[in-house]
């Protein structure tokens, strides 16, 4: 947990709202002010803990998705299912809380559909760990003509917004969609359960109200978005991913089952559930703000229901002496920092970019989980949860209430979001009087960016300038985002310059620029704003992805030869004579290569780095080619070290364990209680380390066994755990120096070496680390640029002037000797920094294989 320094609170606007007839489910109950405090969130930010995920769980969130009950043909509803029921869970997590376990959710979502005509249940996906992802609508019945009505004003809010602006059709007749998310952390529990009760209520609710609402509104429930997290009461889902942080890059099943929702459903009003932060927080947030928002109508409609929300969880009654619960507070008018929504991680603030125009974490008030959960006794904890579920309840309750009166303008303003965007018109900075009735808005409220025309995309080449499987990577992640992209039939110049024929062209003059941009563009520096960053503050995909991907900051794309794409042209190809090179510069290859490793085909390692496979597989070769989407091409290069399958023992964090295995790594996951339970080294080639290993807490036994592992294979270590253990085996002479914790961003790099050969000149950083007093056997493979090496992110010194990005500047970053590379940069954080991947590769067959880095090859 990290908590932010103490501040003055913003002035406190106080609003008096009129209660709602009793008895009616909209109730809006009387205002009550925030208790200002020092915001805290929970969860660190680093995973310091060796990921155990199980391979099973790594495999479905690689796989194609599976088919869901999704209707592929609009139709009306209710839409009814029978759900199997699971089998009972007495081990159920939620069991202990008096709420409901996973396995009785299928049931109820059945006993809730027989209710009337209001409730549907469709299936979304299933998550990493093998669970249905269940999707509740409620709303009046529609015939399937109603239906079809509703879906083609949704597109033509999107794709037509001016002319959606003056609809009379939709200003009349749209649905305004509201999506409540619920459990997205496994371990915050009580969302599904006011989610159920909320969804009961309006199935049978007979008041004018009620009948008003699902009249003019569609409402979609994510009844539990991390099932495997519920059931097991970890704040991650089976792969050991935070969901909440992984929006970028949508590397789980579960995320894009919430991305999918969002592009269908459009919702205008979002909800995110989640606990505990005592009082009540509800935002919108503090600074900074993501810089790529329409902000001026996001926080006018955020902040407006915020008051509304804040009302009905005063109105509850719970008092501090009485129940332990303090008075809701709202970020942005209660602190100054410490909350903030500059990163589109987290699902708000990632749902602002697909025209959501209310977006809230919620953040419900008594903690039960953790120590809490293990500590405090059953009727306490059930005494929680229940407090925790009616502050739910009355948090979704407002909102539906906020989302019946202002549903015009709701609808109204979604759709201006979209009209900017396709207009290519300037945003809005938010200020007293764009944004009137929110107090406190001064400068450091005030984010906005400057739109380039376009991006381009190049296809990639065979000789090592370009990645192609980075490129169509690339453009299929942004279309899967809801990002226009088109393609080039032929050359074309654009602001002076020549592209070749397929090269990729995102127009920034498209609904959802907001998405495109803060995908692709480098970010900002704002190390200056704020005093520290919760999480992470730089995320460029146009930077880290492996892919190159040019800015056009000005120009025309009328004539162009472009026409639109709705997937990313295949690379796979196959050379039809002599012997066959891949590249391994992109995590696809090093999975193409891994798997021909596993069948036994005989390859070698080129003098470039490359891979080089024989003629006589060229079979194999093709078919790696098709599933993995690669280029083997023709080479007269002579292979040099002979590669063979490696088997990892990796004691890494979840992001790089997935990763390792994305890869198509054969990996073992070890740790220091896994180590003195007794581990068999003899099924492991190298050992990469970066978490949860410390050889001074190993058992001497399990020491010696380490010991003897490493006096005859290859060391790959990361960060500060790779560094101490290095340091501990007397490998590298090196000091590795630490810089600010708190620190991360995207930096440039100089690369140097055979590691790094080809690699993108940016890498990703958390906690960087960079290395002095080098031996003389120690080479430098990648160094922080000299200056600034910070492009986008939050790295400010320590206060005694250390651990800044200026210390760093010039320094190595990732370095070599004998059978070990350690590495400062974090090259496979949360599974995202693509481009990097083949770095961890690159490393591990080089100590694996023997010899230095610059001897093999």
């Amino acid at each position: 947990m990290r908590t932010t320094r103490t501040v003055p609170a913003r002035p406190v606007l106080i609003v008096t709202l009129a209660l709602a007839t009793a008895g009616s489910l909209l109730l809006a109950p009387g205002a009550a002010g925030a208790d200002p405090k020092p915001v805290t969130r929970e969860g660190a930010a680093v995973d310091d803990f060796a990921a155990e995920a199980p391979a099973s769980a790594a495999r479905r969130a690689l796989a194609a998705p599976e088919e869901t009950s999704t209707p592929t043909v609009t139709r009306g509803y209710p839409r009814r299912q029978i759900l199997s029921p699971d089998p009972v869970n007495p081990g159920d997590k939620s069991l202990k809380l008096g709420l409901t376990p996973y396995h009785a959710i299928a049931p109820k979502l059945n006993a809730l559909q027989r209710l009337g005509d209001r409730v549907s249940v469709e299936v979304t996906g299933r998550s990493a760990g093998g669970h249905r992802l269940y999707l509740v609508t409620v709303t009046a019945p529609e015939t399937t003509r109603q239906a079809l009505a509703q879906e083609r004003m949704r597109e033509l809010i999107e794709n037509a917004p001016a002319t959606a602006a003056k609809s009379p059709e939709i200003a009349r007749g749209y649905k305004a969609p509201v999506f409540v998310n619920s459990n997205i952390h496994g371990n915050e529990w009580e969302g599904t359960d006011a989610s159920l009760k909320i969804v009961e209520q309006l199935a049978t609710a007979k008041d004018a109200k009620t009948r008003d609402l699902l009249a003019h509104s569609r409402l979609y429930f994510n009844i539990t978005a991390n099932p495997d997290g519920r059931i097991a009461g970890t704040r991650a889902n089976a792969n050991g991913f935070d969901l909440n942080r992984d929006f970028v890059t949508a590397s789980q099943p579960e995320t894009r089952a919430m991305r999918q929702i969002e592009l269908d459903k459009q919702p205008a009003v979002l909800l995110d559930l989640h606990g505990y932060v005592n009082g009540t927080l509800i935002e919108p947030t503090t600074p900074p703000h993501g810089e790529n928002y329409e902000y001026d109508l996001f926080l006018k409609n955020t902040y407006a229901n915020a008051l509304r929300m804040e009302s009905a969880v005063n109105a509850l009654g719970y008092t501090p002496a009485k129940d332990g619960v303090e008075p809701a507070q709202i970020p942005f008018r209660d602190q100054e920092e410490g909350w903030d929504d500059w990163p589109p991680i987290f699902t708000p603030q990632y749902a602002a970019f697909h025209g959501t125009v209310a977006a809230h974490t919620v953040e419900i008030p008594l903690a039960v989980n953790n120590e809490e959960y293990d500590e405090l006794s059953v009727r306490e904890l059930r005494r929680r949860s229940a407090v925790n579920t009616a502050v739910a309840g009355a948090a979704i309750r407002a909102t539906l209430g906020h989302v019946r009166e202002h549903r015009t303008s709701l609808v109204a303003d979604q759709i201006e979001v979209f009209r900017r965007g396709a207009a290519g018109a300037p945003q809005v900075p938010v200020s007293p009087r764009t944004v009137p009735g929110v107090p406190g808005i001064g400068p450091e409220d005030v984010y906005t960016t400057t739109f380039p025309r376009a991006y381009v995309i190049p296809p990639g080449d065979s000789r090592g300038r370009r990645s192609a499987p980075a490129a169509a990577r690339l453009v299929d992640h942004l279309l899967a985002n809801d990002v226009r992209v088109t393609r080039a039939t032929r050359p074309f110049r654009l602001a002076g310059r020549t592209y070749p024929e397929g090269s990729y062209v995102v127009d920034l003059h498209q609904p959802k620029r907001g998405m495109a941009n803060v995908l692709l563009a480098d970010g900002r520096d704002i190390s200056g704003k704020v005093s520290v960053m919760y999480d992470i503050s730089g995320w460029s995909l146009g930077r880290l992805w492996g892919a190159t991907v040019e800015q056009v900051p000005s120009g025309s794309l009328r004539g162009a030869p472009l026409r639109p794409v709705t997937e990313a042209a295949p690379v796979a190809h196959t050379a039809t004579d002599g012997d066959l090179r891949l590249r391994l510069t992109d995590p696809r290859e090093i999975a193409a290569l891994n798997s021909l490793l596993k069948q036994g085909v005989p390859v070698r390692q080129g003098p470039d780095g490359s891979a080089i496979v024989p003629a006589s597989a060229r079979r194999e070769a093709a078919a790696a080619a098709r599933t993995h989407d690669v280029s083997f091409t023709a080479t007269r290069l002579t292979g040099g070290t002979p590669l063979h399958r490696l088997r990892v023992a990796a004691a890494v964090t979840p992001g790089e364990l997935f990763a390792l295995r994305e890869m198509n790594f054969d990996v073992t996951p070890v740790s220091t209680a896994v180590l003195n339970a007794g581990f068999d080294w003899s099924g492991s080639d190298v050992l990469f380390v970066s978490a949860g290993l410390d050889r001074s807490a190993l058992t001497a036994p399990a020491r010696r066994a380490l010991d003897a592992f490493l006096d005859d294979h290859g060391l790959v270590g990361r960060g500060a755990t790779g560094a101490a253990l290095n340091a501990a085996a007397d490998r590298l002479a090196v000091t590795p120096v630490e810089g600010n914790t708190d620190a991360n961003g995207v930096v440039r790099t100089e690369n140097t070496g055979r590691v790094t050969h080809d690699a993108p000149a940016h890498a990703f950083v958390y906690a960087p680390l960079w290395f002095t007093g080098l031996g003389p056997d120690v080479r430098v493979e990648q160094s922080y640029a000299t200056g600034n090496p910070l492009v986008s992110g939050h790295w400010r010194p320590l206060r005694d002037g250390t651990g800044g990005p200026a210390a760093a500047a010039g320094q190595a970053s990732v370095v070599s000797g004998g059978r070990t590379v350690l590495f400062g940069t974090e090259p496979l954080f949360r599974d995202h920094p693509k481009g990097e991947f083949p770095q961890v590769a690159r490393a591990l067959f080089t100590v694996a294989h023997g010899g230095s880095v610059e001897e093999s090859g």
